[in-house]
C-alpha cells in the first residue's frame, strides 16, 4: 500500500477489478453464444451500482428480440447462463446484469414510473396499493422508485407470484 492510500481504498478498487473481471469472462462467453447463433451484435461492459453490467447492442436491434424473448424469459435465462459461467471461471457468485438491445433499460423506466404512480396514490388515498406479480429485478426497480418518492414498500407471496405492495408512510 502506498503512502495516503487507505484499505477502504484499495477494497474498492479490488471490487471494481473483480467486477469488470466478471464482465470480461461474461463479454466472451455472449460472444461465443452469438457466433452460435448467428447472430450480430456488440458487447458493452460497466460496473452499475457495485455489479457488473453487460449489454448486447445492435443496429438490428429486431434481431436480438429473439434473446430477448416473451417478456424478457429467454433474457433472464441468459442472464443465469452467463453467471453461471462466471461463477464457473471465478468461484465466486455473480450478481452481473444482463440487458439486450435496451430491454432492462426501457422495462426500468416504465417500472419506475409504475413504482412512482403507486406511491403517489398511496400519498393521496392513505391506503395500501398491491402490484401485479414481478421478477425480482422488477420489485427492486420498484422499491427503489417507492423509497425515493418517500414511501416504504415490501414484497409479499411466493415466487412466481411474489408482487410488491406500497405501505404508507
Amino acid at each position: 500500500m502506498t503512502e495516503g492510500t487507505t484499505s477502504a481504498a484499495v477494497e474498492g478498487t479490488d471490487t471494481l477489478t473483480r467486477l469488470e473481471q466478471e464482465g470480461e469472462i461474461a463479454a466472451d462467453y455472449l460472444e461465443g453464444l452469438l457466433d452460435i447463433a448467428d447472430l450480430d451484435g456488440d458487447i458493452d461492459m460497466d460496473v452499475e451500482a457495485d455489479r457488473a453490467a453487460v449489454s448486447i447492442i445492435s443496429d438490428s436491434a429486431r434481431e436480438l428480440q429473439k434473446l430477448v424473448g416473451r417478456d424478457g424469459e429467454v433474457l433472464e435465462a441468459l442472464q443465469e447462463l452467463t453467471r453461471l459461467a462466471v461463477h464457473r471461471e471465478t468461484g465466486d457468485r455473480s450478481r452481473l446484469m444482463l440487458d439486450i438491445a435496451g430491454f432492462r433499460a426501457k422495462k426500468r423506466t416504465e417500472l419506475a414510473e409504475l413504482g412512482a404512480k403507486a406511491a403517489d396514490e398511496v400519498k393521496s388515498t392513505g391506503e395500501p396499493v398491491k402490484l401485479d406479480p414481478m421478477t425480482p429485478f422488477e420489485r427492486k426497480v420498484v422499491h427503489d422508485a417507492v423509497a425515493a418518492a418517500g414511501l416504504r414498500s415490501e414484497s409479499e407471496g411466493e415466487e412466481p407470484q411474489r408482487f410488491v405492495v406500497v405501505l404508507p408512510a
